[in-house]
Protein backbone atom coordinates (compact mmCIF):
# COMPACT_ATOMS: atom_id res chain seq x y z
CA UNK A 1 0.00 0.00 0.00
CA UNK A 2 3.01 2.29 -0.13
CA UNK A 3 4.93 3.49 -2.79
CA UNK A 4 3.81 3.26 -6.26
CA UNK A 5 -0.19 3.27 -5.77
CA UNK A 6 -0.26 7.16 -4.92
CA UNK A 7 1.56 10.35 -6.08
CA UNK A 8 4.30 11.90 -3.85
CA UNK A 9 3.11 15.49 -2.24
CA UNK A 10 6.09 17.00 -0.76
CA UNK A 11 5.47 19.40 1.92
CA UNK A 12 6.62 22.72 0.80
CA UNK A 13 7.58 25.50 3.55
CA UNK A 14 6.24 28.22 1.22
CA UNK A 15 5.11 31.83 2.47
CA UNK A 16 1.40 31.21 1.53
CA UNK A 17 1.65 27.94 3.67
CA UNK A 18 3.15 30.01 6.22
CA UNK A 19 0.82 32.43 6.16
CA UNK A 20 -1.87 29.44 6.04
CA UNK A 21 -0.73 28.02 8.92
CA UNK A 22 -0.83 31.08 11.36
CA UNK A 23 -4.96 31.15 10.39
CA UNK A 24 -7.49 29.29 12.74
CA UNK A 25 -7.76 25.59 11.76
CA UNK A 26 -11.16 24.43 11.39
CA UNK A 27 -11.94 21.09 13.40
CA UNK A 28 -13.83 18.14 13.26
CA UNK A 29 -14.27 16.06 16.31
CA UNK A 30 -15.52 11.92 15.06
CA UNK A 31 -16.27 9.82 17.73
CA UNK A 32 -17.56 6.38 17.22
CA UNK A 33 -19.84 4.43 19.33
CA UNK A 34 -21.23 0.63 19.43
CA UNK A 35 -22.95 -0.54 21.99
CA UNK A 36 -25.92 1.66 24.76
CA UNK A 37 -23.60 -0.09 27.64
CA UNK A 38 -21.31 2.96 26.90
CA UNK A 39 -24.12 5.09 26.80
CA UNK A 40 -23.00 7.59 29.91
CA UNK A 41 -19.56 7.27 28.93
CA UNK A 42 -20.69 8.49 25.17
CA UNK A 43 -22.95 11.43 27.04
CA UNK A 44 -19.50 12.53 29.14
CA UNK A 45 -17.61 12.36 25.98
CA UNK A 46 -19.87 14.44 24.03
CA UNK A 47 -19.97 17.11 27.30
CA UNK A 48 -16.38 17.01 27.26
CA UNK A 49 -16.29 18.20 23.33
CA UNK A 50 -18.23 21.09 23.90
CA UNK A 51 -16.40 22.18 27.21
CA UNK A 52 -13.44 22.76 25.55
CA UNK A 53 -11.07 26.16 25.43
CA UNK A 54 -10.94 26.09 21.60
CA UNK A 55 -13.94 24.94 19.93
CA UNK A 56 -14.69 22.47 17.03
CA UNK A 57 -16.05 23.04 13.97
CA UNK A 58 -18.36 20.15 13.74
CA UNK A 59 -18.93 16.76 16.40
CA UNK A 60 -19.39 14.45 14.38
CA UNK A 61 -21.06 10.74 15.75
CA UNK A 62 -20.79 7.88 14.07
CA UNK A 63 -22.94 4.53 15.14
CA UNK A 64 -20.99 1.22 14.25
CA UNK A 65 -24.38 -0.81 12.84
CA UNK A 66 -26.77 -0.45 16.27
CA UNK A 67 -30.05 0.67 15.41
CA UNK A 68 -31.14 1.03 19.02
CA UNK A 69 -28.33 3.33 19.45
CA UNK A 70 -28.71 5.08 16.69
CA UNK A 71 -32.40 6.42 17.25
CA UNK A 72 -31.70 7.04 21.03
CA UNK A 73 -28.55 9.49 19.43
CA UNK A 74 -29.86 11.40 16.94
CA UNK A 75 -32.29 13.36 19.26
CA UNK A 76 -29.76 13.26 21.86
CA UNK A 77 -27.24 15.37 21.08
CA UNK A 78 -28.49 18.24 19.00
CA UNK A 79 -25.60 20.31 18.60
CA UNK A 80 -23.53 16.80 16.66
CA UNK A 81 -24.68 15.29 13.64
CA UNK A 82 -25.16 11.43 14.70
CA UNK A 83 -24.78 9.31 11.41
CA UNK A 84 -24.39 5.02 10.91
CA UNK A 85 -21.59 3.43 9.89
CA UNK A 86 -21.67 3.28 6.23
CA UNK A 87 -18.70 0.92 6.04
CA UNK A 88 -18.15 -2.63 7.54
CA UNK A 89 -18.59 -3.44 10.97
CA UNK A 90 -15.70 -1.89 13.16
CA UNK A 91 -13.73 1.09 14.13
CA UNK A 92 -12.14 1.87 10.87
CA UNK A 93 -15.51 1.35 9.18
CA UNK A 94 -16.58 3.82 11.39
CA UNK A 95 -13.75 6.03 11.19
CA UNK A 96 -13.77 6.29 7.13
CA UNK A 97 -17.21 6.73 7.16
CA UNK A 98 -16.96 10.05 9.62
CA UNK A 99 -13.63 11.40 7.55
CA UNK A 100 -15.78 10.95 4.39
CA UNK A 101 -18.05 13.68 5.93
CA UNK A 102 -16.17 15.50 7.70
CA UNK A 103 -15.52 19.43 7.14
CA UNK A 104 -12.79 20.34 9.02
CA UNK A 105 -9.05 20.74 7.59
CA UNK A 106 -7.92 18.99 10.64
CA UNK A 107 -10.01 15.52 12.12
CA UNK A 108 -9.62 15.06 15.59
CA UNK A 109 -10.67 11.40 16.66
CA UNK A 110 -12.46 10.87 20.59
CA UNK A 111 -13.22 7.20 21.77
CA UNK A 112 -16.43 7.36 23.05
CA UNK A 113 -15.22 6.46 27.00
CA UNK A 114 -12.83 9.09 27.10
CA UNK A 115 -13.31 12.78 28.81
CA UNK A 116 -11.20 15.17 27.39
CA UNK A 117 -9.65 17.76 29.67
CA UNK A 118 -11.26 21.37 28.13
CA UNK A 119 -8.27 22.43 26.81
CA UNK A 120 -7.72 18.93 25.30
CA UNK A 121 -8.46 20.04 21.82
CA UNK A 122 -6.41 23.57 21.59
CA UNK A 123 -3.11 21.52 22.78
CA UNK A 124 -4.03 18.78 20.70
CA UNK A 125 -4.31 20.89 17.31
CA UNK A 126 -1.62 23.43 18.23
CA UNK A 127 1.16 21.46 16.33
CA UNK A 128 -0.68 21.99 12.97
CA UNK A 129 0.61 25.23 12.75
CA UNK A 130 3.62 23.62 11.44
CA UNK A 131 2.88 22.81 7.84
CA UNK A 132 5.09 19.61 8.07
CA UNK A 133 2.37 18.23 11.32
CA UNK A 134 0.60 15.52 9.47
CA UNK A 135 -0.76 14.10 12.68
CA UNK A 136 -1.00 14.85 16.25
CA UNK A 137 -1.58 11.84 19.27
CA UNK A 138 -2.56 13.27 22.77
CA UNK A 139 -1.78 11.44 26.59
CA UNK A 140 -4.61 8.85 27.18
CA UNK A 141 -4.76 8.69 31.29
CA UNK A 142 -6.53 5.49 32.96
CA UNK A 143 -9.62 5.73 34.83
CA UNK A 144 -9.37 2.61 36.72
CA UNK A 145 -12.54 1.51 38.27
CA UNK A 146 -11.72 1.59 41.78
CA UNK A 147 -8.03 1.98 41.90
CA UNK A 148 -5.11 0.28 39.86
CA UNK A 149 -4.37 -3.11 39.76
CA UNK A 150 -1.21 -3.61 41.72
CA UNK A 151 0.15 -6.20 39.45
CA UNK A 152 -0.72 -3.93 36.45
CA UNK A 153 2.72 -2.74 35.03
CA UNK A 154 2.81 0.72 33.65
CA UNK A 155 4.01 -0.26 30.43
CA UNK A 156 1.46 -2.17 29.64
CA UNK A 157 -1.25 0.34 30.18
CA UNK A 158 -1.70 -0.11 26.42
CA UNK A 159 -3.43 -2.67 26.93
CA UNK A 160 -6.49 -0.51 28.09
CA UNK A 161 -5.54 1.77 25.61
CA UNK A 162 -3.51 4.58 27.39
CA UNK A 163 -0.46 6.18 27.38
CA UNK A 164 1.71 4.11 29.11
CA UNK A 165 5.64 4.17 30.52
CA UNK A 166 7.87 4.31 28.23
CA UNK A 167 6.26 7.11 26.14
CA UNK A 168 7.74 10.21 26.02
CA UNK A 169 7.46 13.02 28.70
CA UNK A 170 7.69 16.16 26.27
CA UNK A 171 6.33 16.91 22.83
CA UNK A 172 8.55 15.23 20.25
CA UNK A 173 8.08 12.94 17.09
CA UNK A 174 6.47 9.49 17.68
CA UNK A 175 5.92 7.06 14.85
CA UNK A 176 1.82 6.82 15.24
CA UNK A 177 -0.60 8.24 18.03
CA UNK A 178 -2.96 6.47 20.35
CA UNK A 179 -6.26 5.94 19.10
CA UNK A 180 -8.34 7.34 22.21
CA UNK A 181 -7.11 10.52 20.57
CA UNK A 182 -5.43 12.01 17.77
CA UNK A 183 -6.10 13.87 14.85
CA UNK A 184 -4.48 14.05 11.40
CA UNK A 185 -4.65 17.04 8.52
CA UNK A 186 -8.33 15.52 6.21
CA UNK A 187 -5.05 16.28 3.47
CA UNK A 188 -3.36 13.07 4.46
CA UNK A 189 -6.85 10.95 4.38
CA UNK A 190 -7.01 12.68 0.58
CA UNK A 191 -3.66 11.38 -0.61
CA UNK A 192 -3.37 8.11 1.73
CA UNK A 193 -6.94 7.08 1.96
CA UNK A 194 -8.49 5.98 4.82
CA UNK A 195 -8.08 3.65 7.72
CA UNK A 196 -7.45 -0.48 6.79
CA UNK A 197 -10.50 -1.73 7.40
CA UNK A 198 -10.07 -5.95 8.93
CA UNK A 199 -6.98 -4.13 10.89
CA UNK A 200 -8.64 -2.49 14.04
CA UNK A 201 -11.10 -3.02 16.97
CA UNK A 202 -14.42 -4.90 15.83
CA UNK A 203 -17.03 -4.43 18.62
CA UNK A 204 -15.34 -5.90 21.63
CA UNK A 205 -12.69 -8.19 19.32
CA UNK A 206 -9.35 -6.69 21.71
CA UNK A 207 -7.56 -6.19 17.86
CA UNK A 208 -5.93 -2.78 17.18
CA UNK A 209 -3.44 -0.94 15.33
CA UNK A 210 -5.34 0.77 12.60
CA UNK A 211 -3.69 3.99 13.63
CA UNK A 212 -0.12 2.66 13.64
CA UNK A 213 -0.89 1.57 9.88
CA UNK A 214 -2.52 4.57 8.89
CA UNK A 215 0.09 6.74 10.53
CA UNK A 216 3.51 5.27 8.87
CA UNK A 217 1.42 4.90 5.54
CA UNK A 218 0.79 8.64 5.73
CA UNK A 219 4.07 9.94 6.04
CA UNK A 220 5.35 7.68 3.58
CA UNK A 221 3.04 9.22 1.00
CA UNK A 222 3.71 12.84 2.23
CA UNK A 223 7.66 12.97 2.20
CA UNK A 224 9.01 15.04 5.24
CA UNK A 225 5.73 14.96 6.94
CA UNK A 226 5.82 14.29 11.02
CA UNK A 227 3.53 12.96 13.82
CA UNK A 228 3.80 14.63 17.08
CA UNK A 229 3.04 13.49 20.72
CA UNK A 230 1.30 15.67 23.16
CA UNK A 231 1.49 14.93 26.33
CA UNK A 232 -0.12 18.61 27.53
CA UNK A 233 -3.40 17.12 25.08
CA UNK A 234 -5.12 14.68 27.81
CA UNK A 235 -8.31 12.61 27.63
CA UNK A 236 -8.91 10.57 30.82
CA UNK A 237 -9.88 7.19 29.31
CA UNK A 238 -11.90 4.42 31.09
CA UNK A 239 -10.71 1.18 32.14
CA UNK A 240 -14.11 -1.30 32.53
CA UNK A 241 -13.92 -3.56 35.00
CA UNK A 242 -13.68 -6.31 32.19
CA UNK A 243 -9.90 -5.23 31.30
CA UNK A 244 -8.91 -5.16 34.82
CA UNK A 245 -9.07 -9.13 34.70
CA UNK A 246 -6.03 -11.32 33.98
CA UNK A 247 -7.61 -13.06 31.23
CA UNK A 248 -8.55 -9.87 29.54
CA UNK A 249 -4.68 -8.47 30.02
CA UNK A 250 -3.20 -11.83 27.79
CA UNK A 251 -5.59 -11.84 25.35
CA UNK A 252 -5.04 -7.84 24.48
CA UNK A 253 -1.61 -9.17 24.67
CA UNK A 254 -2.29 -11.87 22.28
CA UNK A 255 -4.12 -9.90 19.70
CA UNK A 256 -1.80 -6.90 19.70
CA UNK A 257 0.76 -9.64 18.54
CA UNK A 258 -1.95 -10.46 15.91
CA UNK A 259 -2.25 -6.88 14.98
CA UNK A 260 0.94 -5.82 14.68
CA UNK A 261 1.63 -8.62 12.12
CA UNK A 262 -0.83 -7.68 9.78
CA UNK A 263 0.60 -4.09 10.10
CA UNK A 264 3.81 -5.69 9.04
CA UNK A 265 2.22 -7.43 5.97
CA UNK A 266 0.78 -4.20 5.06
CA UNK A 267 4.11 -2.06 5.40
CA UNK A 268 6.91 -3.86 6.34
CA UNK A 269 8.15 -5.81 8.96
CA UNK A 270 10.66 -2.71 9.52
CA UNK A 271 8.29 0.06 9.78
CA UNK A 272 5.87 -1.78 11.86
CA UNK A 273 7.64 -3.17 14.65
CA UNK A 274 10.61 0.03 14.93
CA UNK A 275 9.13 1.43 17.73
CA UNK A 276 7.98 -1.97 19.54
CA UNK A 277 12.17 -2.52 19.10
CA UNK A 278 13.21 0.08 22.00
CA UNK A 279 9.70 -1.20 23.67
CA UNK A 280 11.32 -4.63 24.40
CA UNK A 281 14.59 -4.16 24.69
CA UNK A 282 14.53 -0.83 27.10
CA UNK A 283 11.25 -0.27 28.67
CA UNK A 284 10.40 -4.09 28.94
CA UNK A 285 13.85 -4.97 31.23
CA UNK A 286 13.80 -1.59 32.90
CA UNK A 287 10.68 -2.25 33.86
CA UNK A 288 11.15 -5.52 35.57
CA UNK A 289 14.28 -4.34 36.97
CA UNK A 290 12.54 -1.79 38.84
CA UNK A 291 9.95 -4.30 40.16
CA UNK A 292 12.54 -6.43 41.23
CA UNK A 293 14.28 -3.90 43.07
CA UNK A 294 11.53 -2.63 45.05
CA UNK A 295 10.60 -3.37 48.81
CA UNK A 296 7.17 -4.86 48.04
CA UNK A 297 8.51 -7.73 46.47
CA UNK A 298 4.37 -9.33 46.59
CA UNK A 299 3.03 -6.39 43.97
CA UNK A 300 6.32 -6.18 42.16
CA UNK A 301 7.07 -9.72 41.61
CA UNK A 302 3.52 -9.89 40.24
CA UNK A 303 4.39 -7.36 38.29
CA UNK A 304 7.58 -8.54 36.77
CA UNK A 305 5.14 -11.55 36.12
CA UNK A 306 2.61 -9.78 34.26
CA UNK A 307 5.31 -7.71 32.00
CA UNK A 308 6.97 -11.07 31.19
CA UNK A 309 3.65 -12.52 30.70
CA UNK A 310 2.19 -9.71 28.39
CA UNK A 311 5.31 -9.95 25.82
CA UNK A 312 4.89 -13.56 25.44
CA UNK A 313 1.64 -13.61 24.93
CA UNK A 314 2.22 -10.78 22.04
CA UNK A 315 5.21 -12.59 20.75
CA UNK A 316 2.87 -15.75 20.39
CA UNK A 317 -0.10 -13.75 18.64
CA UNK A 318 2.24 -12.51 16.23
CA UNK A 319 4.71 -15.94 15.40
CA UNK A 320 1.30 -17.52 14.90
CA UNK A 321 -0.35 -14.89 12.29
CA UNK A 322 3.18 -14.43 10.75
CA UNK A 323 2.73 -18.42 10.12
CA UNK A 324 -0.80 -18.01 8.76
CA UNK A 325 0.66 -15.58 6.56
CA UNK A 326 2.87 -17.59 4.79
Amino acid sequence: MIGSEHQQYPLERTDEAASIARQPLTVTVLICAYTLKRWGDLDDAVAGVFRQTQPAHELVIIIDHNPELLERAQPAFPGARVIPNAHARGLSGARNTGVAIASGEIVAFLDDDAIPADTWLEELVAPFADPAVVGVGGAALPRWPEHRPVWFPPEFDWVVGCSYQGLPTKQTQIRNPIGATMAFRRRAFEVAGGFTEGVGRVGTLPLGCEETEFAIRATAQLPGSTVMYVPNSVVHHRVSEDRVAWRYFLRRCYSEGISKAAVARLVGRESALASEQTYVRRTLPAGIRRDLRRPEPGASRRRALATTAGLAAAATGYARARLRQS
